[in-house]
């Protein structure tokens, strides 16, 4: 389980190796994604808080990287901030997610990417629940919900 401590020593010191890296061009990511995910993802944009699809969703299953479609959240793992950001408390898989220190508009915080793709996903907090006490508040435009097909 990461804790704040691991996700300030991957902003500092380098990130896990991802399993495979997607890399386009900025005209091809234009092509594939719509302009409102573009703007987030590749321009590090943010949504308004509370007008994301996916703030109110609860359905199960896996919230993947709207870019390349990497698995990066599992819905077992959400959960209702308030903040008007989808949340979750963990990452999938400790490579899935990049940290990089951001110190844009005069804050210090940790912004989350995709490490397969570098779409910027939102930033990482450590004011989540227990028991690994992070606040993954990610743009719903920056995912996509792969829903689990029940048998």
């Amino acid at each position: 389980m990461l804790t704040w401590k691991d996700v300030i020593n991957f902003s500092v010191n380098g990130n896990p190796v991802p399993n495979r890296r997607v890399e386009k061009s900025e005209a091809e990511w234009q092509a594939q994604l719509t302009p409102e995910q573009f703007r987030i993802t590749r321009l590090k944009g943010t949504e308004r808080p509370h007008s994301g699809a996916l703030c109110k969703t609860y359905d199960e299953g896996k919230y993947n990287c709207v870019c390349c479609d990497t698995p990066l959240f599992d819905s077992t793992i959400k959960f209702s901030s308030g903040t008007g950001w989808p949340s979750f408390t963990q990452p999938i898989k400790e490579n899935a997610i990049k940290y990089e220190r951001d110190t844009s508009y005069g804050m210090v915080r940790v912004e989350v990417l995709c490490n397969t793709c570098d779409a910027h996903l939102g930033h990482v907090f450590p004011d989540g629940p227990e028991p690994s006490g992070l606040r993954y508040c990610i743009n719903s435009e920056s995912m996509v919900l792969e829903l689990e097909v029940k048998s």
